[in-house]
């Protein structure tokens, strides 16, 4: 169950670094859209 439990928590830390970068990029095109709604990346 070792390399289980290894392949388990690359998944998770995988997962988790993924949903942060979304969470962050969604939130940082939110606050651009506010700031300036007519520029654009």
């Amino acid at each position: 169950m070792d390399g289980f439990n290894i392949v388990m928590v690359i998944a998770i830390i995988l997962f988790a670094r993924l949903g942060v970068r979304l969470v962050t990029g969604y939130f940082k095109m939110k606050k651009e859209d506010e700031q300036s709604s007519k520029e654009t990346e």
